[in-house]
């Protein structure tokens, strides 16, 4: 008695529901790193805005880090004024919080 075969076919379509987890996998990802990349890109530019603010004597500068979900710390000495601003990573991805520091000379005091 011979067994009839079924060939191939449905092949694709598991081939498809194995692989697309993985796909979807990685999109998310990439996605993950690109706001990631775009959030420190808007921390950067923030904490060098309220260093040269800060350096000119407005003492509301960290401002606009609060707007952008920033929390911030400010140094001075030497004729220096450095902010340090960190942002966690949208959408909750295991990667590390977003971090800038900026300095401006401080020509305010």
């Amino acid at each position: 008695m011979k067994i009839p075969q079924l060939g191939e076919r449905g092949a694709a379509t598991a081939e498809f529901a194995v692989a697309l987890p993985a796909v979807v996998l990685v999109l998310a990802l990439g996605v993950g790193v690109l706001g990631s990349v775009a959030t420190t890109v808007r921390v950067q530019q923030a904490a060098a805005e309220a260093a040269r603010l800060l350096g000119r004597g407005d003492e509301d500068a960290l401002s606009r880090l609060a707007e952008v979900g920033a929390t911030a710390s400010v140094d001075r000495g030497g004729g220096v004024v450095c902010v340090r601003a960190s942002v966690p990573v949208p959408l909750g991805l295991p990667l590390p919080p977003s971090s800038a520091r900026a300095c401006a000379l401080d020509g305010g005091r």
